[in-house]
């Protein structure tokens, strides 16, 4: 089993740095709603914590809080083209360091963790509408799983 151990500081960081990146991108991609969408993003890695089976990387990395330095970007298109990059650069180093597996695993949660932020609001007049994800939304999660080809 691959862990935190079979990473350097540096590594691990950059491992951290992608689901929280998809999470950005999906509440950057709609505007409003970003508060609910943090704390559902929150609570897409306390739910993971239960779920997480026998991956011992994944086990580390959802008992980690989540974070990733968002003001560095300018632009609601610099953050998504630094947070995909920060997705891209996670999923080639664990390609080289973990079995495909916990890479299988940890590309679902990432996707999983998107989903959850996607659905945290209702969409339409007053959350009205049936459809509680925005065409942005689900734009941002198609390029997220285009990240994690």
């Amino acid at each position: 089993m691959t862990g935190k151990s079979d990473f350097t500081e540096e590594e691990w960081k950059t491992v951290l740095e992608g689901p929280p990146s998809a999470g950005l991108i999906v509440i950057a991609s709609d505007r409003g709603g970003s508060i609910r969408e943090t704390f559902s993003m929150a609570k897409a890695y306390t739910e993971a914590r239960k779920q997480h089976g026998d991956s011992e990387l994944l086990d580390e990395l959802v008992t980690a809080k989540p974070e990733m330095d968002h003001t560095r970007y300018h632009s609601p298109e610099e953050l998504k083209q630094g947070s995909l990059k920060h997705i891209t650069d996670a999923l080639a180093l664990l390609k080289s360091k973990a079995t495909p597996d916990e890479v299988e695993d940890y590309k679902k949660f990432i996707v999983g963790l998107a989903n959850r932020v996607a659905e945290a609001r209702k969409e339409g007049f007053m959350g009205l509408s049936g459809d509680r994800v925005s065409d942005d939304e689900k734009t941002a999660i198609t390029e997220i799983e285009a990240a994690l080809q």
